[in-house]
């Protein structure tokens, strides 16, 4: 009785110490995600065409690259939603009955409100987690407005190409050398056991 109990304490302290990392959609997101849905109703061939909107193969790198791809699909997400809001008609005005506010919204403003909501928790979970991610798409994007066809940026560019061959090099070798000794550890580990 007492091995079962051990046990069984044994699997609880594993499940709460191994539980999921705490991320969820709040049910109020999802509620409103499952609305939207509704309206935004595309036939079923459309929906399972095998063809996703944001791949999910840029996922299965290493956590910093996945944080910069996610950070990328926050953003081309907020562009998404507020797409979405411009194509809504203008918001309808209040009505006022016996000088109060009526509770009912028209469809287009419950849209309208559900795609705030959404939208505004994008952008909050985007500047509370994705910081770091930011800069550095903000130093990408610098990266693509560099006139390469003007003589005085390709000479400036060729003397700076010294020290970028080095510290791309440097980079590369790190890598190798931290998986190398990843294996070469896992090897050791196997070979004690």
């Amino acid at each position: 009785m007492a091995a079962v109990m051990r046990r069984v304490v044994c699997i609880f302290m594993w499940l709460s110490v191994c539980q999921v990392s705490g991320a969820f959609i709040p049910n109020e997101l999802n509620r409103t995600l499952q609305n939207l849905m509704q309206h935004y109703k595309i036939s079923n061939q459309d929906f399972f065409n095998q063809k996703p909107v944001f791949p999910r193969e840029p996922l299965k790198g290493n956590a910093e690259l996945k944080m910069v791809y996610m950070y990328g699909v926050l953003e081309e997400y907020e562009k998404l939603l507020g797409n979405m809001l411009k194509q809504l008609p203008t918001p309808s005005p209040q009505l006022a009955t016996s000088g109060t506010r009526t509770a009912s919204l028209s469809a287009s403003d419950e849209i309208r409100s559900n795609l705030m909501k959404v939208l505004s928790k994008m952008q909050e979970l985007k500047r509370n987690n994705y910081k770091e991610q930011a800069a550095l798409l903000e130093q990408l994007r610098k990266l693509e407005d560099i006139e390469v066809g003007n003589f005085k940026v390709q000479s400036k560019a060729l003397s700076e190409l010294t020290w970028i061959y080095e510290e791309a090099s440097s980079l590369a070798d790190d890598k190798r050398r931290r998986r190398r000794r990843r294996r070469q550890t896992r090897t050791r580990l196997h070979q004690q056991a």
